[in-house]
């Protein structure tokens, strides 16, 4: 390999050297392998011009060639390494040395190298392209032609810090407030009494003391509100909302004010009728670490927890391909998998018409439903389940009440009819249920049932009529569906624990660890390039 002076981009000897290991040990790279494929096509598949938009600058130093970047990135995220760690393959493993075009007696880059790339590649307008150019090839092979079907999956990735408690939150968010606000060190040290904020970690109190606890929190929470109101208040200057101080401190806003109530009792140490304490429930989008504000807390079942990101993609089932791959936080707004099962399908670009759409319950919202409906595609997709009143045994479900959308009534099975509004969308029976014969089956309220009618509730209705009825529906949902899980698996393995913080790297990684997968699954079917065109044996 050889560098040049005239940009951060170097360049390779496509006709490699006396040690080279490919000539020296080719022979012994696995056949079929991503390996063996990058040794003999990394120039076709990531050629120099394919990065040239991230170095427009003709100064620079003598750097990496960009395929063997590339091809460096691929390999780390299939095999799940840290920076370090992939640059000492690069040095020790013959293997890597082959993918990549080095001598057996070539040094690795500094790790160093491999964190500035994707840090250029972040933020380019092309951000994700080494899984694009892997979908070409994929298109280049005919592969999917005709193949219309794509299942929708999704699941939560664990982050790479430790979940914080409120105290410990508090406390890092005044301190980061500190350190990037200028002019808030010295408030916060004439402010803040519940604890010394030139130290991390939680104060030294009597931890197994509840009102010491209790104390601490109401203070801390008022250092919170204290320090925000001197230094955004009236008189000072505007911060950017974009800027690292504008950030820290709306981070201190939301960590105030997310877990803790205020509320009236005797123990009100500091005056002014109450105290903070924390609230009896969970915010539904809660910053749980302040040193990745983006990962949350997420639920598979009801005793089982997990904190992280939720990962989601897009695959043609048969042949376990990636057409589409997304991070997102693994809960609150914008990561709900129905909402991000349609932008998935939107970015596919391997579908030439409509698609026949797997997917489980998740994917089964009204909202997904009339989107896949509008655009043609057929919903192969599990009915959410029906929505029953709790305490009853044998109860009515919402399906048992006729609904006319036209005239906005709802019908009870006693016959019994009641208006929906359009603003509430709720039909309430009330004095009707007094007498029925079937109320030990319908409610225990002493209001009477009530039924909710969603905005998209006659495409739900359809579609759980359409499943109950369409055995076809079914075998196809039962044949073809679960093989998305054979792709969640190989996007998964050995990679459930994210190494960056937030949404916009860790979606960067997911895209590239889509990429490698893809890349390994086409190897495994024969990827060659015959006659400059991609082929699969």
């Amino acid at each position: 390999m050889t560098c040049d002076n005239a940009g951060v981009q170097g360049d390779s000897d496509s006709q490699g050297d006396l040690w080279d290991v490919s000539s020296v040990a080719g022979h012994l790279l696995p056949e079929g392998s991503v390996f063996s494929f990058l040794a003999e096509h990394r120039f076709e598949l990531f050629p120099p011009e394919m990065f040239t938009d991230l170095f427009p600058s003709r100064r620079g130093r003598p750097s990496i060639a960009p395929e063997v970047v590339a091809s460096v990135l691929v390999l780390q995220a299939l095999h799940g390494l840290s920076d370090r760690a992939a640059a000492e393959a690069v040095t020790f493993d013959l293997r890597w040395k082959a993918a990549c075009g080095l001598p057996v007696d070539g040094a690795a880059f500094h790790p160093t190298v491999l964190t500035y790339w994707r840090r250029r590649l972040a933020a380019s307008e092309h951000p994700n392209r080494i899984f694009e150019v892997v979908k070409e090839v994929i298109a280049d092979t005919g592969v999917l032609n005709g193949r219309t079907r794509r299942a929708l999956d999704s699941t939560v990735l664990d982050d790479a810090v430790a979940t914080q408690d409120t105290v410990t939150q508090l406390v890092a968010a005044i301190r980061r407030v500190a350190a990037l606000v200028p002019g808030a060190a010295e408030v916060v040290t004439r402010l803040g009494t519940a604890a010394d904020y030139t130290r991390p970690g939680k104060p030294d109190i009597a931890w197994d003391d509840k009102t010491a606890r209790d104390q601490l929190v109401d203070a801390l929470v008022r250092d919170a509100l204290s320090i925000l109101a001197a230094l955004t208040g009236p008189g000072t200057d505007p911060v950017d909302p974009d800027s690292p101080a504008g950030q820290a401190l709306a981070l201190l806003a939301l960590v105030a004010g997310q877990d803790v109530e205020w509320i009236t009792d005797d123990n009100d140490t500091a005056g002014g009728g109450g105290r903070w304490r924390i609230a009896r429930k969970v915010a539904a989008d809660r910053v749980i670490s302040t040193v990745d504000p983006e990962t949350r807390h997420a639920r598979k079942t009801r005793s089982r927890r997990q904190d992280g990101y939720k990962g989601h993609i897009a695959a043609e089932p048969d042949t376990g391909l990636i057409t589409a791959a997304k991070l997102t936080k693994a809960a609150g707004e914008g990561s709900g998998d129905a909402e991000v099962g349609g932008q998935l399908l939107a970015a596919d670009g391997t579908l030439d018409g409509p698609a026949e759409v797997l997917g489980d319950s998740a994917y089964g919202s009204g909202r997904m439903l009339d989107a896949l409906a509008e655009a043609g595609h057929d919903a192969v997709i599990k009915p959410k389940p029906v929505h029953t009143p709790s305490g009853l045994t044998e109860a009515f479900t919402a399906d048992e009440f006729t609904v006319d959308h036209d005239r906005e009534t709802v019908t009870c099975p006693n016959g019994e009819t009641a208006l929906f509004a359009n603003k509430s969308r709720t039909a309430t029976f009330g004095r009707a249920c007094t007498t029925c014969p079937f109320r030990s089956r319908c409610t225990n309220s002493v209001r009477g049932r009530t039924v909710h009618i969603g905005e998209h509730d006659r495409r739900v209705r359809a579609h759980r009529a359409r499943w109950a009825r369409d055995e076809q529906m079914r075998r196809d949902y039962r044949q073809h569906r679960s093989m998305i899980e054979r792709s969640i698996a190989w996007m998964t393995r050995g990679a459930r624990t994210l190494r960056y913080r937030g949404v916009a790297k860790n979606d960067s990684w997911w895209n590239l660890r889509a990429a490698a997968v893809n890349l390994q699954r086409l190897t495994g079917l024969g990827l060659s390039l015959e006659d400059g065109t991609w082929a699969l044996g």
